[in-house]
This record gives C-alpha cells, sequence and structure tokens, in this order.
C-alpha cells in the first residue's frame, strides 16, 4: 500500500510538472521540415527559369534582369502600381514561425495572381506560373502544420486593366514582376532552409 501511495504521488507530480510547463513558440515536426525542403527546391526552378521567361517575354531595349537601380525599380513599380511582396526573414523569437510562413504564403499568392494577369499580354510565364501553382500548395501544407494563429492576409489585389494600356506597359510590368520575385525567392531560400534549424535555435 506504501508502494501504491509513492507511485501516485510521482505521478501526481509529473502532471504536475507537464502543466506548469511554458507553451513556447510552434515548432517544426519532420513533417514541416519534408514539405519545407520540397518547397525549397521549387524555389530553386523557379530563380532558374526566371531569366528564361525573362528573354521569352520582355522584347523592349534595355529591360534586362540587371539594367535598374533599385530607386529606379521602386518609382517604377509605384508608377504600375505594382503591389509589393511581404517582408521575409527567417524565423526567429520575433519574427516567429507562424509569422514567417504566412507571409511565404502570402507572397506566393501574390506573384502567382500577377503572373496569371501578366501571362494573358505576354508570353513566356506560363510555367513560371505552373510551378508557383505548386509552391502556394506546399506552403499551404506548411501553414497547416504550423496552425497559424488567427487568419492568413489575403494576397493584394492589382488593376491591370487600368495600368496597362499598352505593349510597352505590359512588358514593363513583367519585367519588375520577375525582378521582383527573384528578390523574393532569395529571401524564401533563406527562411525554408532556417527552417530545419529552427527547432535547435529556438530550444
Amino acid at each position: 500500500l506504501l508502494f501504491l501511495s509513492s507511485v501516485l504521488l510521482l505521478l501526481q507530480y509529473f502532471l504536475f510538472v507537464v502543466q506548469s510547463a511554458p507553451v513556447g513558440p510552434p515548432e517544426p515536426t519532420p513533417d514541416l521540415t519534408d514539405v519545407a525542403e520540397r518547397a525549397r527546391t521549387l524555389v530553386q526552378k523557379i530563380l532558374r527559369d526566371i531569366p528564361v521567361a525573362h528573354a521569352a517575354a520582355i522584347s523592349t531595349k534595355g529591360l534586362t534582369l540587371d539594367s535598374a537601380q533599385p530607386t529606379n525599380l521602386q518609382v517604377m513599380s509605384l508608377s504600375l502600381g505594382l503591389p509589393v511582396a511581404p517582408l521575409l526573414k527567417p524565423p526567429s523569437e520575433q519574427f516567429t514561425l507562424d509569422i514567417c510562413v504566412s507571409r511565404m504564403l502570402v507572397g506566393c499568392q501574390m506573384f502567382q495572381k500577377l503572373l496569371g494577369v501578366l501571362s494573358e499580354r505576354v508570353d513566356g510565364l506560363m510555367d513560371l506560373k505552373v510551378t508557383l501553382r505548386d509552391l502556394v500548395t506546399h506552403i499551404t501544407k506548411m501553414t497547416e502544420t504550423v496552425r497559424l494563429n488567427g487568419d492568413t492576409p489575403e494576397a493584394p489585389s492589382w488593376d491591370a486593366a487600368s495600368r496597362l494600356p499598352g505593349n510597352y506597359e505590359a512588358q514593363m510590368a513583367a519585367h519588375l514582376t520577375l525582378i521582383q520575385l527573384r528578390s523574393f525567392c532569395h529571401d524564401l531560400t533563406r527562411s525554408l532552409r532556417a527552417i530545419s534549424t529552427y527547432r535547435t535555435s529556438a530550444a
């Protein structure tokens, strides 16, 4: 009887310790890590395909992937009303995993919408559009795994009809979108790579 009482007391103690332990930020599971790796493979494919798509889509002289300074790009993007991708960086205590994955999804959906619109005006964007669709599917799986707090913001819309009166504006918009997509994909690569080590750094 004394032994049974000791066992019950020990079980009650462990139950108290488990219940009182602080709840930390969501950490990636093996499933999340696997999905992140598959997503990173798609991002690398997009980065390889961007120069090919740009060469096929853009015929306006002087518009190359490295032809403009950042300030000029911002001015041109504003003039066309192009939406801006959300700020993205690797997860940390301040920039939590759920925020990181949420912004990944919003950014990918934004570029998916942009390429969907622009592919109706210029050639050469369909392969990127398809890969982005697959990437959105993988990032959506990641959001389900980390169980986001609250609703994911909706990707910004863009009124292309009033912004692209001619072929020059359409090519300029495609040019700026591909440059911004390339930059966002570099941020995506860093963030997806960091997710696999986030458990260790957050411990």
